[in-house]
């Protein structure tokens, strides 16, 4: 990626940048390699493994609420999003209980992968920020 010549998208870049080399140094670092997450609602895991279950997947869920707030391109991978579909409704009592996720927002049945995926943790698929007005 070329650097941006706009201070604010080049900052972006530089902290984007930092943060995703601050994660790979922890998962590199052989101190870590033992470090265990503990949780009363998910269990014990390797540090890795809840990087890749918790972190990773809450930046691409995320990913969408920043996108459709900012009237961005929101379509996220299709299949990744079936992937933890499938991974998160094997758990969803505990994630509903642990108070991180609201409701369901029930989705039509021939809804996709993203749809289903975002009804699931709570969000509405079809929602579209206000139009600002204008005086």
């Amino acid at each position: 990626m070329a650097p941006s010549e706009h201070p604010a998208e080049r900052h972006r870049q530089i902290a984007g940048l930092l943060h995703r080399e601050a994660v790979q140094a922890l998962l590199d670092d052989p101190a870590t390699q033992d470090r265990v997450l503990a949780n009363p609602h998910t269990g014990e895991l390797p540090l890795d493994r809840a990087v890749d279950q918790f972190y990773t997947a809450d930046v691409f869920m995320h990913t969408w609420d920043l996108a459709k707030a900012t009237g961005q391109d929101d379509g996220l991978d299709a299949d990744l999003c079936g992937q933890l579909l499938a991974g998160m409704e094997q758990f969803e009592e505990a994630m509903r209980s642990s108070g991180q996720y609201g409701a369901r927002v029930e989705v039509p049945e021939d809804a996709g992968p993203q749809a289903r995926m975002l009804g699931f943790i709570g969000r509405d698929p079809y929602w579209s920020p206000p139009r600002a007005v204008v005086p």
